[in-house]
């Protein structure tokens, strides 16, 4: 299973990633995490241990890799690179494992629009189709909103995408947005999942108000979310009602998948 979360910032799609992550490992599944946001806090989410979070790093910051693996600078626009270099490697080698949960920090390229012709981007959009073949594993991707990650020649190994909506019409806006964009390049597989849900009325309105996309569940809004952070432990111990959503929200995404196979 492969999943791409994202949505408009601050709505909790790093608290679904963490979720979801964990409750697949307590399935026994092999799972790669990948922090794709420019600011990355999956590690915090999911209670990584400082000795631990202290070993990540950004893969797009890691400019003597980049220029070892590319024969550019990072940094450097045009000119002669390697535009697949060398990747197989580095998912093992650059990530951290804690509970059965394999962690990757990816980081971020300023695409400029149409895009950048940078050793940065070629770095990490080999690496991203390289994530997108490996097999028996699942591979949840913790994105910004967006779908820069995303080309036509991955997208097909989308298994689904969840956008991460909070109850309110700027936030379905922006999820409006990304199917657009995902419809562009070929993604169709794409689910709302609603955060911070405080009662019936509030479910009925993102359920109502949906871009087309059907709502794969609810995320309610519990204020122990907060103190795990502030604890520094995993939302998916210290919320159980959260965590319970999540198993739900995994039951009725592999619905869907049976159904459409």
């Amino acid at each position: 299973m492969k999943l791409a979360i994202t949505g408009k910032g601050g709505v909790g799609k790093t608290t679904l990633t963490a979720l979801l992550a964990q409750a697949y490992a307590d399935m026994g599944k092999q799972v790669l995490a990948v922090d794709a946001d420019p600011s990355p806090c999956l590690a915090g989410a999911l209670g990584f241990p400082e000795a631990l979070r202290a070993q990540l790093h950004p893969i797009a910051e890691m400019d003597a890799l980049i220029e070892e693996r590319t024969g550019a600078k990072p940094g450097t626009v045009g000119g002669f690179f390697t535009i697949n270099p060398r990747v197989d490697d580095i998912p093992e080698r650059f990530s951290v494992l804690h509970r059965g949960v394999r962690l990757l920090e990816m980081g971020s390229v300023d695409l400029g629009g149409s895009g950048c012709i940078c050793p940065e981007s070629a770095m990490l959009k080999t690496l991203f189709t390289h994530l997108m073949f490996r097999k028996d594993e699942v591979l949840l991707l913790d994105m910004y909103a967006g779908v820069e990650h995303l080309g036509r020649a991955t997208v097909d190994f989308v298994d689904a995408m969840l956008i991460v909506v909070e109850p309110t019409r700027r936030s379905l806006g922006t999820a409006g947005q990304i199917k657009k964009l995902a419809n562009d390049i070929g993604l169709t597989r794409m689910y709302l999942v609603g955060n911070k849900v405080r009662n019936d009325e509030e479910a009925k309105f993102l359920e109502a108000e949906t871009p087309g996309l059907p709502v794969l569940g609810f995320l309610p809004a519990d204020m122990k979310v907060q103190e795990a952070d502030r604890l520094n432990i995993p939302v998916y111990d210290h919320v159980s009602i959260l965590r319970e959503s999540a198993s739900r929200i995994l039951s009725k995404l592999q619905e869907h998948s049976d159904k459409s196979s």
